[in-house]
């Protein structure tokens, strides 16, 4: 299966992936000072749900689709809502756009992607955004070089599409050596759920990094299918304060539409 933004935007996990991020930036927005965001494969930004790779999945209609009428007095939920609509009918923000909307002008993004055609789209969406950088690279390759930020607070979102076969172990050494750089920060990793063993043993990877306060948060379909992703779980690093309370209110309003669970456990510290 592939796990490219293109193909799954919109989802039940980017649905849930994507009120994470801004649960933590409205965490970070809360104090004056100035923080950096880094995606370190950040896609294409924006994509149309009636495109192709969208079509051949259906998973929006399943996903963001259900919630187009959802009204919410939570905040985290109420904004990330706001940031979609804001979008227009058909469009799906990717998690550069949802951050570069909610940045200050003293707060700063850094977007990278390695796919020459989806870095260029990236660029071109992120150019009225002044304080929004776009870099055509290995994201991988150029994380540790970008940590520790200047602003000393920030967040870091790993989430690559998992299409190679050591990806879980390219991850897992990624974070490694950017928490042994920034520490403090908040980092978010995504991963897809085919193997619960796999995944618990990419779990075990993050931990052995040293890391003192881990969340993972799994969201899983009802029903399952075979032949589309049906489960992803989310690493948060470092969670804000009330982060798993504000989400769990969150996906009570959210999961029953989606017709997915959650599970919450607390890896490290808690």
């Amino acid at each position: 299966m592939n796990y490219r933004h293109a193909f799954h935007a919109g989802n039940f996990a980017d649905v849930a992936k994507h009120l994470a991020l801004v649960a933590i930036l409205l965490h970070l927005l809360k104090k004056q000072a100035p923080f950096a965001v880094v995606d370190t494969h950040a896609g294409r930004g924006a994509y149309d749900l009636g495109g192709k790779e969208a079509q051949r999945t259906g998973e929006a209609e399943r996903g963001i689709g259900r919630l187009a009428d959802l009204r919410s007095e939570l905040t985290t939920l109420s904004s990330y809502l706001d940031l979609v609509h804001e979008c227009g009918v058909g469009t799906y923000p990717g998690s550069p756009l949802l951050a570069a909307k909610l940045l200050r002008p003293q707060d700063r993004l850094v977007a990278i992607e390695k796919h020459p055609d989806d870095a260029a789209a990236l660029a071109v969406l992120l150019k009225p955004f002044p304080k929004a950088r776009a870099e055509t690279a290995d994201g991988y390759a150029r994380l540790a070089a970008l940590l520790p930020p200047p602003e000393r607070r920030g967040v870091i979102l790993i989430d690559p599409s998992y299409e190679a076969e050591d990806e879980f172990q390219t991850a897992a050494r990624a974070f490694a050596a950017a928490y042994r750089r920034f520490a403090t920060g908040i980092y978010a990793i995504w991963f897809p759920v085919k193997s619960r063993a796999e995944a618990d043993g990419f779990c075990g990877e993050v931990l052995a990094a040293g890391t003192a306060k881990v969340l993972r948060l799994d969201v899983a379909l009802v029903a399952p299918a075979e032949d589309r992703l049906s489960a992803a779980g989310l690493l948060v690093v470092n969670p804000p304060y009330r982060f798993e309370d504000e989400m769990g209110r969150a996906f009570a309003e959210v999961l029953p539409l989606l017709e997915a669970t959650a599970r919450f456990d607390w890896l490290a510290g808690g």
